[in-house]
């Protein structure tokens, strides 16, 4: 797998873009093997078998969400505590493989995953109306020197191009760094995120779909879903790769 490259240095993330993208074609150049079970034929990414595998998120679901309830009723969750996003769309279940391939994107620098899992999402997106702009769910600024890119921006980069939207990444800033939600307890992680976001740009009337890709308790895309309601933004919508189930199911 192609090294993703993190660079410390002023010119540093239009370095880091420039370094990625290259990585990102290598890989895609190098290698057509099914990027789950490494079967090497000339695949798009993911071999038949593998992409009729993959848990498509499906069936009656709170519209607000995503949380599976009968006759896709509103949850209790959100009926007791309303949402600063209105909705949610999500292409897959959060269960093997596709966490397999959020993680290895994620924490693995494997670019060219970033195509495989926006392509349903893009898919299911299409038959939406269109909102006005995507925003990727921001890195803390050292937390993105680390890893060298923003996979949530990545996602949405190929959104954006394929649904014609445009992108609009320096929107909002993430300005606490902030522990992984996954490691923390479901009533924890609402704090955790609190006062996490900033937004200086006038959103008056627009309505924004937030791109992320895993959404486990929703904290994080609510917290910044506040700041541009607060900005104006009309509505907000979650779009993400991925919907985390409660344990219990």
């Amino acid at each position: 797998m192609t090294e993703i490259i993190t660079v410390s240095h002023p010119l540093s993330n239009y370095l880091r873009t420039i370094l990625n993208n290259c990585a990102f074609f290598v890989q895609r150049s190098l290698s057509r093997d099914c990027a789950l079970c490494g079967a090497g034929e000339e695949y798009e990414g993911l071999c038949e078998p593998c992409r009729a595998s993959l848990p498509h998120h499906g069936g009656p679901c709170c519209p607000v969400c995503a949380i599976p309830t009968p006759d896709g009723a509103v949850c209790g969750r959100c009926l007791s505590h309303p949402r600063a996003f209105q909705q949610t769309l999500a292409a897959f279940t959060y269960r093997f493989p596709v966490d397999a391939l959020i993680q290895a994107l994620k924490y693995g620098g494997n670019l060219a995953l970033a195509e495989i899992l926006a392509e349903p999402l893009v898919r299911r997106a299409a038959a939406l109306p269109r909102p006005d702009m995507l925003i990727p769910m921001p890195l803390f600024p050292a937390r993105l020197r680390q890893r060298g890119f923003n996979q949530s921006l990545e996602i949405a980069r190929i959104m954006a191009r394929k649904l014609d939207i445009p992108l609009s990444p320096q929107v909002c800033s993430r300005i606490r760094d902030t522990a992984p939600q996954a490691s923390l307890r479901l009533k924890e992680r609402g704090g955790n995120v609190r006062g996490a976001f900033a937004c200086d740009v006038d959103l008056g009337g627009r309505k924004v779909a937030v791109v992320d890709d895993v959404m486990t308790s929703g904290a994080s895309l609510d917290e910044l879903s506040k700041v541009l309601r607060r900005q104006g933004a009309e509505e907000v919508s979650a779009w993400v790769v991925a919907r985390a189930l409660p344990e219990r199911q």
